[in-house]
């Protein structure tokens, strides 16, 4: 199916639904989740462990055969993983973080789909019978952008605005206002700290305005379909859908 036929008030009804299922079954399991959080399929959402927190308005796209996991598995039986994540974040399909010790990211970071970020190695080149053997901890500054397909390791600190490109794979510090990419990923542009950048939070500066232009979105686009054909899309879908 090439188009959504939803009608408007079914489009509406879902979103509130869905605000609600992330309000009853989803803010309990993080340590804190700020406001006005906006996760799409909030059922792909999985959270495994303690000590997850993500900041205000949120972003996080799920899709059903791309789930975003957060997890925490602390290094040794007396010790403790988290996961900390900013305001204003996206957080994509298929993103994975996995936090043995400490996770800790910025305001504004985008995750493209896919991408996978590690304190840990979890198991060890010649023990692989015991796990979190080399744990460090990652943090990645404000406004950094990771393509798809990225993965960080152990032990990285990504400075402020930095962009990792598609595939990078992130095993040492990266600087501020830099691209890098490659596998292992390194420095190949500079970024002009002293130019305009637009983040994120100026989405939300006004957040009862942006959620009123989501409304407004919607009733542009779904207002004109009806339930007839909805129903039929989905039972006998043609070309024409």
């Amino acid at each position: 199916m090439r188009s959504n036929h939803q009608p408007y008030f079914l489009r509406k009804w879902m979103r509130r639904t869905n605000s609600a299922y992330v309000e009853h079954f989803i803010r309990p399991q993080f340590t804190r989740l700020g406001k006005l959080p906006q996760v799409q399929k909030p059922r792909h959402l999985v959270l495994c462990g303690d000590h997850i927190s993500i900041g205000d308005h949120a972003h996080i796209n799920c899709a059903n055969d791309n789930k975003v996991r957060l997890t925490t598995w602390p290094a040794n039986n007396n010790g403790s993983a988290s996961i900390t994540v900013g305001d204003y974040c996206l957080l994509s399909p298929g993103t994975r973080i996995s936090a043995a010790e400490q996770i800790t990211i910025g305001n504004n970071c985008m995750f493209a789909a896919n991408c996978y970020v590690s304190d840990s190695d979890w198991h060890g080149i010649y023990n692989r019978t015991r796990c979190f053997r080399c744990t460090a901890p990652v943090t990645l500054a404000n406004n950094v952008w990771l393509g798809e397909r990225v993965i960080v390791g152990k032990g990285v600190s990504i400075g402020e605005n930095s962009v990792i490109g598609a595939g990078s794979v992130v095993t040492r510090d990266i600087p501020a206002n830099v691209v890098a990419a490659g596998s292992p990923a390194r420095v190949i542009k500079q970024i002009d700290p002293k130019r305009r950048m637009l983040k994120r939070e100026l989405i939300f500066r006004d957040s009862d305005n942006h959620l009123q232009q989501l409304e407004d979105l919607d009733r542009y686009t779904f207002s004109a379909n009806r339930w007839g054909r909805w129903l039929r899309s989905i039972v006998a879908p043609t070309r024409e859908d």
